[in-house]
């Protein structure tokens, strides 16, 4: 089954809103068997609209529509579907109630647009959305299913998951699809490419190998098509041994994972604490290790000390190693990340000093210039690096390279 996905809203073309939307549908339709040809980014245009379903009904088997559903004037995509569809409307008594009782709970009148919708396309099956007033909208023609959703996420995302999913399910033969994801870090994509180019060339028509890749890291993902789950995940398991031995110490994980979660289960499953010291990432760092539920079991905080006061204040650098050193140093990175350990009393720590730039740079120390430091309670030990002119790219940079720096001192210790 063939699937395309269209994005409506003038907020996604001019760059106000980043369309996340598509990618999660994208990854939930591939989870059950349904292949992604097209996403599509149009404007709140009712020709627009038009013009976007009449190519993809013809070229799709199901088409999914986000975003204009809202209440107000120029939220047309409810109005533009049944002009599509050549139809009137009728009220949904349902959305009607659910309407109501929303305002209702937080004590605000129903106004007129408010109440309008529960007007839906006559010839629509009506999605119930438990999550806001806008329902979802199921049709069918030409053996095309359209479904129009609200692009708000937590709203869309409820109605994929309790309605839309099991509704293709039921309606389609899809086959069974089964992947695997391999985490590598500290090797370039090209590289890794030429690494694993035996296994690759030798997969079957069934299993495709997708590379991709982010700052430091590339995840491999393995995706087999079949009619038989526990043979797929079988044939894929002994391909992904065979890329995990050619790929060697680049390997991080087998499950998909961010890299710092890797790093979070590996040291909460130990009891190990962990603290940062950051500089020129800003608190880059901790954000990426507080996104995840429950980091709270390994992870104590971060200093985020900018100044040379905060740097000696916070984590007890010495005043003289600054003068003598300047900031952007080995010997001050190396005294972050101790002090760091000794005063938040914690196994671990990653500290990182740098000129993320775009200016700030010397002859000696270019803009790009990043130090990082791990330690444990025993040793220390830290790594210069060179990265660009692009501030944001070096601070991005500099958590990858730490974190990769992180988990070899952490698989060293811990070494089976």
């Amino acid at each position: 089954m063939l699937a395309e996905i269209i994005t409506i809203g003038d907020e996604i073309l001019i760059g106000q809103v980043v369309d996340t939307n598509s990618a999660w549908i994208g990854n939930k339709l591939s989870e059950i068997g349904v292949r992604v040809q097209q996403i599509t980014s149009i404007s709140d245009q009712k020709e627009a609209i038009m013009q976007a379903l009449r190519v993809a009904s013809k070229r799709a088997d199901i088409v999914l529509l986000t975003g204009g559903l809202g209440p107000t004037k120029d939220d047309i995509t409810k109005k533009t579907l049944a002009e599509y569809f050549n139809v009137g409307f009728k009220q949904d008594a349902e959305t009607l109630t659910r309407v109501t009782e929303f305002f209702k709970k937080f004590k605000a009148p129903l106004l007129p647009i408010n109440k309008a919708q529960a007007d839906v396309p006559e010839n629509c099956t009506v999605l119930q959305n438990k999550n806001g007033t806008a329902p979802g909208m199921w049709f069918e023609q030409d053996k095309c299913i359209i479904v129009s959703m609200p692009g708000v996420p937590f709203e869309m995302k409820y109605l994929m998951e309790e309605e839309i999913l099991p509704r293709i399910q039921q309606k389609a033969n899809l086959p069974v699809i089964v992947h695997h994801t391999l985490l590598t870090a500290g090797i370039g994509e090209s590289f890794l490419s030429e690494r694993i180019a035996e296994v690759e060339n030798n997969l079957p028509s069934h299993i495709s190998l997708a590379y991709l890749p982010k700052l430091g890291q590339v995840r491999l993902r393995l995706t087999a098509l079949g009619a038989n789950k526990k043979s797929l995940e079988a044939e894929v398991q002994d391909y992904a041994n065979e890329i995990k031995k050619l790929i060697g110490p680049y390997f991080i994980t087998d499950a998909d994972l961010p890299f710092e979660k890797v790093i979070l289960d590996f040291m909460e499953a130990r009891n190990l604490k962990l603290v940062l010291a950051e500089s020129c990432t800003g608190g880059f760092l901790a954000h990426q290790f507080t996104q995840h539920a429950g980091c709270s079991s390994v992870f104590e905080g971060s200093a985020v000390a900018y100044s040379y006061d905060l740097k000696e204040r916070m984590l007890g650098v010495n005043h003289q190693t600054l003068l003598k050193n300047g900031a952007v140093s080995a010997e001050v990175v190396e005294e972050m990340a101790q002090g760091a350990i000794s005063k938040y009393h914690t196994d671990y720590a990653v500290s990182i000093s740098g000129i993320a730039g775009p200016d700030g740079g010397m002859p000696e120390k270019p803009v790009g210039t990043v130090w990082i430091a791990v330690a444990n309670k025993n040793k220390v030990i830290s790594r210069r690096f060179e990265f660009g002119y692009k501030r944001k790219e070096n601070i991005e940079r500099s958590a990858a390279n730490a974190l990769l720096m992180l988990y070899k001192l952490l698989t060293e210790d811990y070494a089976s």
